[in-house]
Order: C-alpha cells, then sequence, then structure tokens
C-alpha cells in the first residue's frame, strides 16, 4: 500500500528471518502458533487506517446509541443465555474491513463482519514487536493507534480486563483452552495481567458465586469437605463462544441466567447485540446491503440487494470460524432452510474485495480488522489492527494455510 515500502521490503525479504520470527512467537506465547502467519507485515497510510477506525466508531455508536436497535437487539439474545446485569455498552469491538477499488482508483474500506467480542489483543501486540525487530522495520513505523504505546497499551487493556480487581480473582475463561489456536494469546494475555485461563466447564458454583481451582497445587478437601484451593472470581474475561458451546455440547456448571455475583469483561450479551444481526440496521457508505432472510421472503428489502445473485453471500447468523456461508446461494438452498429459522440467516451483498498487496506470489487481499477497547466511563477507542492475508473468497486464516505470504499479520503506518 506504500509502495516504497512494500517494494523494499520484498526486496529483501529473508526466509531466515521469517523462520526466526516463528520461532520467537512460539517462544514468547510458551506455545506453538498453529495459525499460519504470513510472510509480511503491511504497510498503511494512517489516512486509511484513521478512516476505518473513525468508521468503526461510527457503525458501532449508531447500533448503541439507538433505543430501537437497542430494543429490537434483545430478541437477538437466545433467552438461555441472557446474563442480567448488562452493561451500558460493550467492553471490546472488533470490525473487520475490506479494501475495494473505487472508480478513480483509489482504495477504500467495506464492512465485512462486526462483533462486540474480544479478539487475539495480546498475541497481536507481541506479533507486531517482534515483526517490526526481526524484520528492521523504518523506526516511524507504527502499530498502537489512538497515540498509544506499549506501556499504555497494557494499562487500557488492565484496566478493562482486571479493573480494580487482585488479578488472582480474575479469569479469563474458554471453552477447553488448551485445545484452542488461541491459545498464544491466552498465555500473553496471563502473563501481562497475572490472571489465569480457565476451562469454562471447570468452573465451580457455590450460592450465587463462581470459584475456580487453582492450577499450582493439588486440590484438597478442608474441614468442611468443601475446596480448599477454590478462589473467587470477581471478574471474568469472557473469551467462550455460545455458538461453540453449543455445538460440542458443553455442559456448565452454572446457568447464564443465574443472578452471580460477579462482574463481565465484555457482557456475554452483548455477543449477541452487535454482530451479523446488526448488519441490516446500518446506514453508513461503508457497509454493503444486507437484509434478514425472513425478510426477503415477505417482499421486504428486496430492492437492497444486487439483481445479479452472484454477488449474493448467505450468512448464519450465529456460527463459528465462517461456517455456514454460502457463496452465490441457489433458490433450491434458500428453500432449503425452514420459513421458522429463516430470521437466523441474512443474505448480504458480496463485495469485490482488491488485491492491493504486492508480493512474489501476486497480489494479495488484506482485511483488516479493527480492535476497540470501551473502558466504563470513557470513550470507545481503537487501540490496535490485526490484518488477514488471502487469496480466496475466504479471508481467515484456516483457507489459506496451503498458501504462501497469507495469513495473520500485523499493520503498520
Amino acid at each position: 500500500m506504500i509502495p516504497e515500502l512494500r517494494a523494499n521490503f520484498n526486496r529483501r525479504f529473508d526466509p531466515r528471518l521469517y523462520q526466526k520470527l516463528l520461532e520467537r512467537m512460539d517462544r514468547e506465547t510458551r506455545t506453538h502458533v498453529g495459525f499460519r502467519t504470513s510472510e509480511t507485515p503491511c504497510f498503511f497510510p494512517a489516512s486509511l487506517l484513521s478512516s476505518m477506525a473513525r468508521a468503526g466508531a461510527e457503525l458501532t455508536h449508531q447500533l448503541v446509541d439507538s433505543p430501537d436497535y437497542m430494543r429490537c437487539s434483545t430478541a437477538a439474545v437466545p433467552d438461555r443465555y441472557r446474563v442480567p446485569n448488562e452493561s451500558p455498552h460493550p467492553h471490546f469491538m472488533t470490525v473487520d474491513f475490506g479494501l475495494v477499488r473505487e472508480a478513480d482508483g483509489s482504495v477504500a474500506p467495506r464492512l465485512v463482519e462486526l462483533q462486540a467480542f474480544p479478539s487475539i489483543y495480546g498475541y497481536q501486540a507481541v506479533l507486531s514487536r517482534n515483526m517490526q525487530e526481526i524484520f528492521s522495520l523504518d523506526e516511524r513505523l507504527r502499530w498502537f493507534l489512538s497515540d498509544l504505546d506499549d506501556d499504555g497499551y497494557w494499562k487500557l487493556l488492565r484496566q478493562v480486563i482486571v479493573g480494580e480487581h487482585d488479578p488472582e480473582q480474575v479469569v479469563l475463561v474458554e471453552i477447553d483452552p488448551e485445545q484452542q489456536k488461541t491459545l498464544p494469546d491466552f498465555h500473553v494475555t496471563e502473563d501481562r495481567l497475572g490472571i489465569a485461563t480457565v476451562d469454562i466447564s471447570q468452573l465451580v458454583k457455590q450460592g450465587n458465586r463462581l470459584f475456580y481451582r487453582r492450577q499450582d497445587r493439588k486440590a484438597s478437601h478442608g474441614p468442611s469437605g468443601a475446596w480448599s484451593d477454590l478462589v473467587p472470581i470477581r471478574r471474568i474475561y469472557n473469551r467462550a463462544i455460545v455458538d461453540e458451546m453449543e455445538r460440542k455440547q458443553v455442559q456448565l456448571p452454572f446457568d447464564y441466567r443465574d443472578p452471580l455475583d460477579v462482574e463481565w469483561a465484555g457482557h456475554p450479551n452483548w455477543y449477541f447485540r452487535i454482530s451479523k444481526f446488526s448488519l441490516p440496521w446500518l446506514d453508513h457508505s461503508t457497509v454493503p446491503r444486507a437484509v434478514f432472510l425472513s425478510d426477503w421472503y415477505a417482499g421486504g428489502g428486496c430492492d437492497r440487494l444486487p439483481q445479479d445473485r452472484s454477488r449474493w453471500i448467505l450468512k448464519p447468523l450465529y456460527s463459528f470460524a465462517g461456517k455456514g456461508i454460502v457463496f452465490e446461494p441457489s433458490q433450491q438452498e434458500l428453500d432449503s432452510i425452514p420459513p421458522a429459522e429463516r430470521e437466523q440467516y441474512l443474505l448480504q451483498e458480496r463485495m469485490s474485495f482488491a488485491p492491493v498487496i504486492e508480493t512474489p506470489f501476486g497480489p494479495t487481499q488484506a482485511e483488516v480488522r479493527i480492535l476497540y477497547v470501551w473502558p466504563d466511563q470513557a470513550d470507545l477507542l481503537p487501540v490496535l489492527t490485526l490484518v488477514r492475508m488471502g487469496r480466496g473468497k475466504m479471508m481467515g486464516v484456516d483457507h489459506n494455510r496451503d498458501q504462501q505470504w497469507v495469513g495473520s499479520t500485523a499493520a503498520y503506518y
């Protein structure tokens, strides 16, 4: 995107440095990074990243500040997963943009998806620093947003995730975290914030409190028969995705609807409130046209989609890692969805994203994720970017694993 930086990096690329990067990331995250890391960072004009960060904030406020949307999005939260004491706004936002070429040849962002759920905030900060160091990138290049540096970034994350609590009483919860590809991020978060990562199915409920078992010594029973090594949980950094719990039929030791005496860093309701469900509600130059499948069958919103069905995408509102997306859905595929389930699907205009990153293997697309945090009694703030490079229909790293100069990477401006 910045031609002189792009050409310079391609010219002096050394595969030994790339291997050094992979080895360092494994070492600093205390595990093997199982998803593909691209051989190259991306270089963007500050103005382009600023426009994406601004657009993502505007989209978020369109939803959160709208009483109509907030009222209607309540129905998007399944009854069995509706958690009491919802926070007035999400603590985390991620907004994904693809890049298109306008008629005048300029590059502009288009929304892919937005989600009120945390991403790999810890891992991405470490990757960005290591890419800069190992590849000896220009020292003027920056990767944090909002004038943050490394210290300021982690201070902000500590404020949002840990708050005023003892870190020992704050946990990152996930489903079988040792088997998740995001385990490198969990380890970085543990090391920087001093919190534990806990399998959500292994929490212990006593009354209206949740506890976890210490992992540094054997469990033992006290005289009352209660676990003597149980640690009370004051705040939960929520990384458990309901879609995965449903698919794996995870049995929880508590009910989300219980009035638990615990705070949430990333209240679970927001995962549903701001998601694919939000897309038809948005009105912004960066947003592709979208309509609920149930409304499309009812004749509402048909004019919002292009006439050419090859430019349509069918998406389930709640899925995991891109599963269930159908490109160019046929009428038969649409009709196969039972009428009672059609409100859980979205028809969306498909964007033609431009391959704007020049690599030795040809021009490559880049999907840019803006990561935000929203502390209590403060403003929504863009803090960091994450880029996924790819050449196929799907930009996730799982869909580009057999290619080179694709995968997860960092953005510099």
